[in-house]
């Protein structure tokens, strides 16, 4: 049900990405759209076209109505909210759009140009309505895209260029509409032009405009009576439950009763227990799951989609998704992601996955430095050496994620990843910077000077809170780990710092004048190519795009 739900989605939504492109062809000629208009309704008014199209739409309408009526409670977060609204609202905008335009064409032989169109509504209330209807219709398919892919990586790195996109295309076909319209306008306004104009469009007479308007009047009735229709048979399904309660209770959290049918995220919204649904409850996160403490024998087995996403996330035996179980027997249970005390976590500390660079940073010989010395004078030592450095990567905009003994793990959480890589080379350099007066200063007390490595890398991370209670945020994923094999090997190849040209490239680093060496990490399934920097002085130059006397370690 739910790729079928993406899948017809999907093809109403690049239907009406190029209806609304077509559109905004307006500003620039009329021929333009025309041109444009016929080769896309070569496909869409194709016979499998056709199929497709319309196809789509009813599945799409449907669904959203079995799920409607099939929903538990009608409580939801504002996005559900907001997408259910806009979808409702469509059909009755969109009937008058489809008999006016495919249906006169079909059963008139209307020649259903942008000109006719626009002609027939400028001036009018329905040319508001007809606008509000590519606002609402654009505004839910981009909800609806979003819910899907919100969680890959590659979406969440694209978002700024997606929000000017999801801007820019109805900007674009609204601007057009009102340069068409005001063209036509001025046609009409001239009594040959319009004479013309209506012979070229087989503009419809009074009788077809009486069917036309008969053939909405009709669909729009329907639309009433299924909407009617759903309503009453989920009052029905809502009355029926009322009469049988099932009690929940909710493994440090608050024990409920409610209405036997529902599932189990609906029964937490529905009673205003928290409970975690990055996807709304489709079954695609798994973020609603639960471990089942009592109970587990009166749920109905996983279906084949709760497992596989179950198997991928290595959840334990026992666990479920609370989405897709309706408790009839009293049930016990253990959300996964709960509220944090009196708080109910975010969706950043559940786990939001970034691009991001990363540094891994260890100091040379400490153990062989500090044996014999008193644990105070060893803390003493760490506290100045971190003091030295660590300003270098605040100040660059970047955190230390943890205290490694005597190293460290800093992220570097900007805006994108381009600022984030370039972060990570300032602080790089602000490191040397601190290191060499540091040292300085062990000189003047007789004391040999601190030698450091440094890997920077940049990646998918996942940023969340891990542990129990109010645990702190910290980051995870094989980019960090590349980052500390990387920081390994500075100290096998006798450099002070290696950079991978994925963090170089992301900087904006010119790299073709440079020798990469390509090393073998381990438990890093790929090899990475890196650039050995013998000088931490010269990261400023490399940042700055200049020559720097970079080496390739034999």
């Amino acid at each position: 049900m739910t790729r079928t739900r993406i899948v017809s989605g999907l093809i109403l939504l690049t239907y009406a990405l190029f209806h609304f492109l077509n559109i905004g062809m307006g500003l620039f000629s009329p021929a333009a759209m025309d041109v444009m208009r016929e080769s896309r309704q070569a496909i869409s008014r194709s016979l499998v076209g056709t199929i497709l199209l319309y196809g789509a739409l009813l599945i799409h309408a449907a669904l959203a109505v079995s799920a409607l009526v099939g929903r538990g409670t009608l409580r939801m977060p504002l996005r559900e909210a907001v997408q259910l609204a806009f979808g409702l609202t469509i059909p009755f905008f969109l009937i008058t759009h489809i008999i006016f335009t495919r249906g006169a064409h079909e059963w008139f032989g209307v020649n259903d140009q942008y000109g006719y169109l626009i002609g027939l509504i400028w001036g009018s209330a329905s040319a508001w309505t007809q606008s509000a209807l590519l606002l609402v219709v654009w505004i839910h398919g981009c909800i609806g895209l979003h819910v899907w892919l919100r969680g890959q990586s590659w979406w969440r790195r694209s978002q700024p260029w997606l929000i000017a996109l999801a801007v820019l295309v109805p900007g674009f076909a609204l601007a057009g509409f009102v340069a068409e319209g005001r063209r036509i306008a001025e046609a009409f306004g001239d009594a040959d032009q319009a004479q013309a104009l209506l012979r070229s469009y087989n503009w419809p007479d009074a009788p077809a405009f009486a069917v036309l308007i008969d053939w909405k009047e009709y669909a729009l009735k329907l639309v009433w009576l299924v909407i009617g229709l759903s309503a009453a048979i989920y009052g029905l399904r809502r009355l029926w439950r009322g009469r049988q309660s099932v009690s929940i209770s909710y493994v440090d959290g608050p024990k409920i009763a409610a209405p036997k049918g529902l599932t189990l995220l609906e029964m937490s919204r529905a009673r205003g227990v928290p409970h975690t649904s990055l996807c709304g409850g489709k079954g695609r996160c798994t973020t609603c799951r639960v471990v089942i403490a009592e109970g587990a024998e009166n749920l109905h087995p996983a279906s084949a989609a709760e497992a596989r996403s179950l198997a991928a996330v290595g959840a334990p035996p026992g666990t479920r998704l609370a989405c897709q179980i309706r408790p009839i027997e009293p049930l016990s249970v253990f959300r996964v992601f709960q509220p944090d005390g009196s708080r109910r976590r975010a969706h950043a500390s559940q786990g939001v996955e970034r691009r991001l660079a990363i540094l891994f940073l260890d100091m040379r010989g400490f153990t062989a430095r500090t044996t014999g010395q008193l644990p105070y004078d060893v803390v003493f030592l760490l506290n100045r050496f971190f003091d030295a450095i660590v300003p270098a990567i605040t100040n660059a905009g970047g955190t230390v994620d943890k205290y490694l003994g005597d190293g460290l793990l800093a992220v570097f959480e900007t805006v994108d990843e381009a600022t984030s890589a370039r972060a990570a080379l300032a602080a790089a350099s602000g490191i040397g910077t601190g290191l060499e007066q540091f040292n300085q200063g062990l000189e003047q007390e007789g004391a040999p000077p601190v030698r450091i490595g440094i890997g920077l890398h940049l990646g998918d991370v996942v940023l969340g809170e891990i542990g129990a209670g109010r645990a702190p945020r910290t980051i995870i994923g094989d980019a960090v780990n590349t980052a500390s094999r990387l920081e390994a090997k500075t100290k096998e190849l006798g450099v002070p710092l290696l950079a991978t040209r994925a963090l170089l490239d992301s900087a904006g680093v010119e790299t073709s004048s440079h020798s990469f060496i390509t090393l073998e990490l381990r438990g890093v399934d790929a090899p990475v190519e890196a650039l050995a920097i013998r000088d931490l002085a010269e990261v400023e130059a490399l940042s700055a795009r200049e020559v720097g006397r970079f080496v390739q370690p034999a």
